[in-house]
């Protein structure tokens, strides 16, 4: 039978609860077993796809096209398994169904209700996953706050499931904070009690504390939370501020999170975690041989979270590379042309991020003009690739004020038109060109000695694409198409010939980018960077 750990937070939000979910997954993967995580946000939005990146951080897009949190490229970085639709729902997707199967009549006139529709609504989606029987052990992170109004139905659905479930088949971790006051020099332990006390006036007795401090736990700390929160003192973990996310499953092994769980579930522990690989992953990040800067050259560069996946997919890339990539985020609209050699003359190499709509759109033009005549590695990724076909438009082939339909429905020279598929499309949730597509790379590329192979699959999140009309003027003038998928013949890379690291494509290859596996474009690209500072060193 699929065992089932729910994980929960109190006292404040971003705690971390993504991270330990996915520590936890990987050390019981680690042993053996075969894990899962999905999360449920308490939010009234279906999905996070249109939600303002300043709101939520980054949408993960998965295989299968699903808009979903940005914790699901923490699971998929930690597990190196791809989720899916399952693996996110939100409130919204809840009560969407329900309202739905009402509007059929599929409650025979019942009153429909918060308890049991709601809640049993929840419950379905819960187990959903481990009806396959492919897993053994599946991880619930619940979002939000204990205590929060929205959060309710979750909890209660929780309460409802673990009776259901029977003991030794489920377990709550609940995440806390353990804050540290200066003035008194003391950790304060009152913020947990009172989590915990809110967790059991829904019906929950929480199993497992990890509770996130800046100080480690003495034994008397551990003792008091143990007594007043009713668990194990082996079941009060403590979860210290770390100098990375890569260092929390080892952490947590020292703490014995994973051991301590899986006696809770009546699971064996014989085989010790095989984290070899894990170990080796970090002894590169934390010994660095080298160092480049790149510049990530984008529209919500105040908030980093805007794009996670991208500054992950670096330490993945960095450390492959024995390198510490420093990342100078750069906001697009701060460039101009007085400016623009000033903030790119000491970088190494540029990346311009994804991105909605048309502020920041010269800056973007003006930094892959500087780099393009500079020799300087490029790397754009989708709006990063269409800007670059726009630029090459505009300064190479003098189509003058060429643009996207995107950012200007009545240019002369739509480079980047809307894709067929896309013209009618009204609402603007979930219609994008979405999930997995295969490309044909063209042999004796760039971008073909970097995979390695002809033939790829990555993830797309857009509704433009590259005017096939212009094709022949581009290739001509040096822009091959590099990567074309098969079916559409859309253009999925461009790449440029005298150049020694100009690529952009129209796909994300953060997204597919691992601990286990680094992304090779990214590899390439770091790689191609150090090459230009040293190069830059010695002249």
């Amino acid at each position: 039978m699929t065992k089932y750990i729910f994980v929960t937070g109190g006292v404040t939000s971003s705690l971390g609860k993504g991270i330990i979910s996915a520590s936890l997954a990987k050390l019981l993967q680690a042993r053996g077993y075969k894990v899962t995580i999905q999360k449920f946000d308490p939010y009234i939005n279906i999905d996070p796809g249109t939600l303002n990146p300043y709101e939520h951080g980054e949408c993960y897009v998965t295989e299968d096209g699903a808009e979903t949190d940005l914790d699901l490229g923490h699971y998929e970085r930690f597990l190196n398994t791809p989720t899916s639709q399952a693996n996110n729902v939100t409130t919204g997707r809840i009560y969407q169904y329900v309202i739905d199967k009402e509007r059929e009549g599929a409650y025979l006139g019942k009153t429909v209700q918060v308890v049991p529709h709601i809640t049993d609504e929840i419950k379905r989606r819960m187990c959903l996953l481990g009806k396959a029987g492919q897993y053994d052990i599946i991880i619930t992170e619940l979002g939000g706050t204990v205590g929060d109004i929205e959060s309710l139905p979750f909890i209660e659905a929780v309460r409802q499931l673990r009776w259901e479930l029977g003991s030794n088949n489920s377990l709550v971790i609940h995440l806390t904070l353990v804050p540290f006051l200066a003035a008194a020099g003391e950790l304060k332990t009152k913020p947990t009690q009172h989590s915990v006390k809110t967790l059991l006036e829904y019906g929950i007795q929480p199993d497992i504390l990890v509770c996130r401090t800046e100080h480690h736990l003495n034994l008397d700390i551990r003792k008091k939370l143990a007594l007043f929160c009713n668990v194990n003192i082996n079941a009060v973990i403590e979860s210290i501020d770390a100098p990375s996310i890569y260092d929390v499953p080892l952490l947590m092994l020292k703490e014995q999170l994973d051991k301590t769980a899986l006696t809770k579930l009546k699971l064996s522990t014989k085989n010790e975690p095989n984290l070899e690989n894990w170990k080796a992953f970090l002894g590169k990040l934390k010994n660095p041989t080298n160092e480049v800067t790149v510049a990530l050259v984008g529209k919500y560069v105040e908030l980093p979270d805007a794009y996670k996946s991208i500054s992950e997919a670096f330490i993945h890339a960095g450390a492959m590379n024995e390198c510490k990539v420093k990342v100078k985020y750069i906001a697009a609209e701060s460039i101009t042309e007085n400016n623009v050699e000033e903030k790119l003359t000491r970088i190494s190499g540029v990346v311009v991020a994804p991105g909605f709509g048309e502020r920041g759109l010269e800056g973007k033009l003006m930094a892959i003009r500087y780099v393009r005549e500079h020799h300087v590695p490029f790397f754009g990724i989708c709006l990063g690739m269409q800007c670059a076909v726009v630029e090459f438009g505009r300064n190479v082939l003098g189509l003058k004020n060429a643009n996207s339909f995107e950012m200007d429905p009545k240019t002369k020279y739509p480079v980047i038109n809307l894709m067929e598929e896309q013209k009618g499309v009204i609402n603007m949730g979930g219609t994008m060109r979405l999930g997995v597509y295969d490309c044909e790379i063209k042999k004796g590329s760039k971008v073909a000695a970097i995979y390695g192979k002809n033939k790829i699959s990555e993830r797309h999140r857009h509704r433009y694409e590259f005017n096939n009309d212009y094709l022949a003027q581009y290739e001509d003038a040096g822009m091959i198409a590099s990567g074309i998928n098969p079916k559409s013949n859309l253009v999925e890379i461009v790449e440029l010939k005298n150049h020694p690291f100009f690529i952009a494509g129209q796909f994300h290859p953060e997204l597919k980018s691992t601990v286990a596996n680094p992304h090779p474009l990214f590899v390439s690209f770091v790689a191609a960077s150090l090459a230009h500072a040293k190069a830059a060193k010695q002249k």
